[in-house]
């Protein structure tokens, strides 16, 4: 394995009967960088995880991770590892304090040190004045701080977050990956699941799955500039016509709706797209100015996981 990769799979795969819910999937995660999975519910995000951390057995394929090969002894993996999940998964019976106390317990985090680690983890997540409090009666935003503290209080050298941020607001979404950069620029390498393109936009390299299979991989700026596709901006007075219009046109890939504005996606090998947006309005009477404009990540995914008979218009 390369030193600068925490990460290295080859063809990892986990099939449940007839379901395929991970295939082939070859990953290079660079340590201490923040890496995306982007995908909807179901695309295979969670299982890759939980075969990265070995909760999974693969069943085909392998990983190398952190030094130690999967499938293989994750024992001397786990402690070298942080891992938070969707669900708050803490115990709600237990104050914020005895929470953290239990965590360094359970990774025999060295006694002499266990107090000033706690001190440190509280401030450092705003967590403080909830020390004493029931953890299961904090906001999302509190509980999604505590389990990141949890998650970090034994300095793992990866960290693994399945979709962390889905049940919080956005001022506590900012604020979750303002800790993850920081983080990140200690050295931590993160592996973050999310279903946001804001949040996949932050992350150093990304990873787009659809329905188990990597569709696309590079940094977020690399698969803006590479979808292959002429992205066309319409302004309609009736946006609902000229999308229903633009449906119907044979040479157009995709076409989505933002407010009062269209995106259209359309195959590079069609010349002259917005000549033939603004010509298939007028023919059907709609009003509205089309331009070329840059992709976005969401362009992207729309892009990478089209079928091929749209892809092939």
């Amino acid at each position: 394995m390369g030193a600068e990769f925490a990460i290295e799979a080859r063809g990892l795969s986990k099939h449940f009967g007839d379901l395929r819910a991970v295939s082939d999937l070859n990953l290079d995660v660079p340590r201490g960088q923040i890496y995306g999975f982007l995908g909807p519910n179901g695309s295979g995000k969670s299982t890759t995880i939980r075969m990265l951390c070995g909760l999974l057995t693969p069943t085909m394929g392998s990983a190398n991770v952190l030094g130690t090969e999967i499938p293989g002894d994750s024992r001397t993996l786990k402690p070298k590892i942080g891992y938070m999940t969707q669900k708050f998964s803490l115990f709600g019976d237990l104050t914020v304090r005895e929470n953290l106390q239990f965590i360094a317990e359970i990774y025999s985090y060295p006694r002499a040190e266990r107090a000033s680690r706690i001190e440190e983890l509280l401030g450092k997540y705003d967590l403080h004045d909830q020390q004493t409090q029931f953890a299961g009666t904090m906001s999302g935003g509190q509980k999604q701080r505590l389990g990141l503290a949890c998650a970090v209080l034994h300095h793992p050298e990866l960290l693994l977050l399945d979709e962390p941020t889905s049940a919080v607001d956005p001022q506590s979404r900012r604020d979750f990956w303002a800790n993850l950069f920081r983080l990140a620029e200690s050295g931590t390498t993160i592996l973050v699941s999310t279903h946001y393109m804001d949040e996949a936009e932050r992350c150093h390299r990304l990873a787009i799955l659809d329905r188990g299979v990597k569709v696309a991989d590079g940094t977020p700026q690399d698969l803006q500039a590479r979808t292959s596709m002429h992205i066309v901006e319409v302004i309609a007075e009736n946006p609902y016509a000229a999308q229903s219009t633009l449906d119907g046109v044979a040479a157009i890939a995709s076409v989505t709706q933002l407010g009062v504005r269209l995106r259209v996606l359309i195959p590079e090998r069609h010349e002259n797209p917005v000549q033939l947006v603004e010509k298939s309005l007028a023919e059907h009477g709609v009003a509205g100015s089309a331009s070329l404009t840059a992709a976005s990540l969401e362009d992207v995914f729309v892009a990478v996981t089209m079928s091929p008979e749209e892809r092939d218009r």
